[in-house]
């Protein structure tokens, strides 16, 4: 606006800009830096702010919501958008979307996040990850996201770049998830609502050999056994110990919320949330919910992240291994039966389902446990959707 706005009308006048640098520089030279804010978008709501609206006003029902990945072409991404549509009928609490290995999709992930937030009005959960990101890419790509109204950011460390095994830092660059966290509050205050991740059975890369320790397993270290190709893996008892401590230095950080890694064990699950209560952490914890959906992808994956895969299921899932159908059957009723025990157990209060983007599968355990609210009148070709992942 230029002119006195308290003569008349005729003395105001709004001006396009070239671009948001000229505008910026524009304003700049009428008002002082304090006065100057972002221009944003209708907002989302916090995460956590929603989960207590929900219990409030839906007492003993449980809410869900539904994680994505950046499709890798074109024609992918316009197939993901006809899912999201179909699963924004099931009402979810939002929708989440990651930001790729080694940090190789995150204008992508940008791009799915404002668009499906101005389709959808649904509330956005977008990942944040420190590879490959220096403090200065990091504002810009959250200056973007609050210019768009999203209010929500999962904050992760992030896995190595693709042919990388080992994570490092760029030059400058975060270290770790708690650095994020703490680069959020302090340049971002309140505006944020913080996602951190949190992990039942310890991170990866403290999951170690069994035969490292040198010693006999604890009763709580043995409730933790992972089992990969016929080698024994555990977080020992100190290192899960100091995997607390961190995830509390994360939320005395700022973080709002705790999503955690994928877990096929219910007891594993209980006996984390125990112990995270024990530490005096009392924000919502969202039980990630992985898909069963086919032999070699689940091998990979649950080898991938060292998931402990009970007894029962590992035997199931040898039984079916060459049985495609029988054993796509059987994984979803599987984790059908483990949402229920969850939420029977009082322990959370919804559920957050990593989709793979595979609608036809969620469907089926939201079926199952009674949550399916809208049934889609044709199904969607969504093809391989992990062709060309780690998982594949």
């Amino acid at each position: 606006l230029r002119g006195d706005l308290g003569s008349a009308s005729s003395s105001s006048v709004v001006e396009p800009a070239a671009d948001a640098a000229a505008a910026r520089a524009e304003a700049a030279a009428f008002f002082k830096p304090s006065e100057l804010t972002e221009p944003v978008l209708h907002a989302c709501e916090k995460i956590s702010d929603k989960i207590r609206s929900w219990a409030a006003a839906n007492p003993g029902k449980p809410y869900i919501s539904f994680e994505y990945f950046p499709p890798k072409t074109a024609a992918g991404v316009e197939t993901l958008y006809k899912t999201l549509d179909v699963m924004a009928k099931q009402e979810p609490l939002f929708f989440d979307f990651t930001w790729g290995a080694g940090g190789s999709t995150s204008q992508l992930t940008m791009d799915l996040c404002c668009e499906a937030y101005q389709r959808f009005g649904l509330d956005i959960n977008m990942h944040l990850t420190c590879t490959n990101q220096a403090p200065a890419l990091c504002g810009e790509a959250l200056r973007e996201a609050k210019r768009h109204g999203i209010r929500n950011i999962v904050a992760l460390r992030g896995d190595p770049p693709k042919g990388q095994e080992k994570w490092e830092a760029v030059e400058g660059g975060f270290e770790c998830a708690l650095d994020l966290v703490k680069y959020i509050r302090a340049g971002f205050g309140d505006w944020f609502g913080i996602q951190v991740s949190g992990y039942p059975e310890g991170h990866p890369d403290v999951i170690k050999p069994v035969e490292d320790l040198g010693r006999p397993l604890s009763a709580s270290e043995q409730k933790r056994l992972v089992t990969i190709d016929g080698k024994q893996f555990v977080c020992s008892d100190a290192d899960f110990e100091r995997e607390l401590d961190y995830l509390k230095a994360k939320i005395d950080a700022g973080g709002d919320a705790i999503i955690t890694q994928m877990f096929f064990d219910y007891e594993v699950f209980e006996a984390f949330v125990h112990a995270v209560r024990a530490r005096g952490i009392k924000v919502p914890i969202l039980p990630g919910i992985m898909l069963i959906s086919a032999a070699g992808g689940f091998s990979r994956m649950t080898g991938f992240c060292k998931s402990r895969v009970p007894a029962d299921l590992k035997a199931k899932c040898d039984e079916l291994k060459d049985n495609a159908e029988g054993f796509k059957a059987m994984g979803l009723q599987y984790v059908a039966d483990l949402c229920a025990q969850l939420l029977k157990s009082g322990l959370v209060e919804g559920l957050h389902f990593y989709t793979l983007n595979q609608s036809p599968n969620t469907f089926a355990i939201l079926e199952k446990l009674g949550l399916l609210k809208h049934v889609p009148s044709e199904q969607i070709e969504e093809g391989d959707t992990l062709k060309g992942t780690h998982i594949a």
